[in-house]
């Protein structure tokens, strides 16, 4: 009767199993879990594990206390106000690209004048060159940078410099940005070459290439006239760069090859510069301060 009583006031999957008895008492044992039980348990082990994954992913996008959460539109990446599909983590491909190492090489099909033709870094050896990438065509920031330089052309070759727009798009998708209109979007006629890297291989040897997102970052690359990279710039996605200050880098870098001196902080043509070597830097202290 006892045994009974026992054997009723537990839970139905974990009743006690009859034993053989012993000195006239029946002994009990607990039967092991049933597979609802444990199947039930299992799925609650998981559902746990996953809201606390899901939280800590959420902590991790949204950042601490003011900073606001930023998301993926597009081709670019926007405050949180502007989207509602938050950015994941991205990895960039490893970059060969070195400062005072040879530029990475690399030739493709780009659109020159409305026309498809081929170009490769060595035709501009003798030859500044400002390569820059940008994410996508038919975006939003990527015009207004394209159109700056290109409208500023003239002030780079009067330097014996020139620039060249990349990104991933095709050749065709280029030539169709150029023919609409910039009303509409569009770069309408430009002076500077888009090279097409549809392979992603031009982007990823110089390192700007998001792995997840399959496009490049705004990485900029000041190659002097013996192909050597002289200087890398890298934004990200929401803001464009400026043409005044790559136009002055390339200013500088030209006249520090010209002159050996070396160019101060907001250095421009005309400025005070500084001889390398002890006796040269305190000329150039005591004449500024």
């Amino acid at each position: 009767m006892a045994g009974a009583r026992a054997s009723r006031g537990l839970p139905s999957e974990c009743q006690a199993a009859r034993g053989p008895s012993r000195n006239g008492r029946r002994r009990w044992r607990l039967a092991p879990l049933s597979g609802r039980l444990a199947a039930s348990s299992l799925v609650l082990l998981v559902l746990v594990a996953t809201m606390s994954e899901e939280v800590g992913s959420a902590e991790a996008v949204q950042g601490s206390g003011d900073e606001k959460c930023h998301y993926y539109a597009g081709g670019e990446v926007y405050p949180g106000e502007a989207s509602r599909v938050p950015i994941k983590d991205h990895s960039l491909h490893l970059s060969k690209a070195k400062i005072s190492k040879p530029a990475p090489d690399w030739e493709g099909t780009a659109v020159i004048n409305g026309e498809f033709k081929e170009l490769k870094l060595s035709d501009y050896e003798g030859k500044y060159l400002v390569f820059f990438f940008y994410p996508l065509d038919f975006t939003f920031v990527c015009p207004t940078e394209i159109i700056a330089f290109s409208d500023r052309i003239e002030e780079f070759r009067a330097i014996d410099a020139e620039v060249v727009a990349c990104s991933v798009d095709s050749q065709f998708t280029h030539l169709a940005w150029i023919n609409t209109q910039r009303r509409q979007g569009g770069l309408g006629p430009v002076k500077i070459p888009l090279l097409s890297d549809l392979t992603h291989q031009i982007s990823k040897d110089y390192g700007v290439y998001l792995e997840d997102q399959g496009h490049a970052l705004r990485g900029l690359f000041i190659i002097d006239d013996k192909k050597i990279l002289r200087q890398i710039t890298m934004n990200d996605l929401p803001v464009g760069r400026s043409v005044d200050e790559t136009l002055r880098l390339v200013q500088a870098f030209q006249y520090t090859d010209k002159h050996g001196e070396v160019c101060p902080a907001g250095w421009k043509p005309g400025s005070e510069t500084i001889i390398p070597d002890p006796a040269g830097k305190m000329k150039y202290f005591n004449k500024v301060n």
